[in-house]
Parts: structure tokens; C-alpha cells; sequence
């Protein structure tokens, strides 16, 4: 893939679904409704320059940095600096460090919460989910190399991912089975 076609790959993926985010924030940090649309345009285009060698590890934090830069230079090039708007600008910038940082938490517990939900299951079924989610082996795949049916490999599958869903949410994680005549009943509807 060439440099511009990742580019561009990027900037769809990546920097584009955060229009909504960066119009509220341009909203709520410049007192000129009508110049919204041209700071979001100025902020596209200083990203796709500012990344056109190297595209950055968190695009969120790359823009909205670009988006704070912009504003700041823009009170200044107009000499209409408020005390007050330039206060707004500083003080956005640190909400959207924390937003990142709560999120990156969250999911560094709930990370946790997973593996030891993986950890709790018994040998075979923690097999099953690893084989299967972590390593991404079909369901052929993981019953050859288990040596069992693929029918095991589904029903040990169900089982531990109801474990662990369980124990991430603050259960017991602990499988439940259903009983043999239930499952026959369960399958005839």
C-alpha cells in the first residue's frame, strides 16, 4: 500500500469519525458560529500535512491538539485575545486528556477482569475460548487440534464465554450446565 493510500486510508478511518467531537469543540471554544466549518477545514488539512510522513499512534489527542494550536493562533492573528476564551481553550485541552485516560483504564480493567474470568474456567473449556478467540482458530481447526467434535468445541465455547461474561459483570464465573433433557428440549423448538 503506498504512503498516500494509507494516508487516506487513516483520515477515513480514523480522523473523519471524529467530526462531531472536534465541531463541539470548536463550538464551544470560538465565539463565531460562521467560522466553524473553515477551523474544522484548517484542522483537516494541518493533519493530513502534519502526518503525511508518519501517521500518529493516538489520532484523538493529534487533532484535538491541532484543533487547541489553531484556535490559539487564530485569537492571536485577530488580537481579539479574551483572558476568558483563551481559559476555555487551556482548560478543553485537559478534558480531553482525561476522557482518554478514563477510557484507557477502563479498558486495562476490564482486560483484567477477562483474564481472570479465562483463568477460572476449567483446562478444556479455557482451551476452547483460546484456541478460538484469542488465537482465532476455526471451529474445524480448534476440534482437530483437540481432537474432539465440533459439537465439544461449540458447546465448551458457549459455556466459557457465559463464564466469563459472567465474571466480568462481578458473578462467580462459574459454568452452568444445562441439564441433558433441557438441551433436547432447547433444540426440538
Amino acid at each position: 500500500m503506498t504512503q498516500d493510500a494509507r494516508l487516506q486510508r487513516w483520515f477515513v478511518d480514523e480522523v473523519l469519525p471524529l467530526e462531531a467531537p472536534l465541531t463541539r469543540y470548536l463550538r464551544r471554544n470560538w465565539r463565531v458560529e460562521a467560522d466553524i466549518v473553515d477551523l474544522r477545514q484548517d484542522v483537516y488539512e494541518a493533519a493530513l500535512v502534519g502526518a503525511s510522513d508518519t501517521l500518529p499512534r493516538h489520532t484523538s489527542a493529534y487533532v484535538f491538539t491541532i484543533a487547541r494550536n489553531l484556535l490559539i493562533n487564530r485569537a492571536k492573528r485577530a488580537r481579539i485575545v479574551s483572558f476568558e476564551q483563551m481559559a476555555e481553550v487551556e482548560a478543553a485541552d485537559h478534558t480531553v486528556d482525561l476522557l482518554a485516560t478514563e477510557r484507557h483504564i477502563d479498558a486495562r480493567e476490564a482486560l483484567r477482569r477477562a483474564g481472570e474470568g479465562l483463568a477460572a474456567l476449567p483446562p478444556r473449556c479455557r482451551q476452547v475460548v483460546q484456541l478460538r478467540k484469542i488465537e482465532g482458530l476455526s471451529m474445524r481447526e480448534a476440534a482437530e487440534r483437540m481432537g474432539v467434535g465440533i459439537d465439544t468445541i461449540e458447546r465448551q465455547l458457549v459455556l466459557g464465554l457465559r463464564a466469563m461474561a459472567d465474571a466480568m459483570v462481578g458473578g462467580s464465573g462459574r459454568i452452568k450446565r444445562t441439564p441433558p433433557a433441557r438441551r433436547k428440549q432447547e433444540k426440538r423448538r
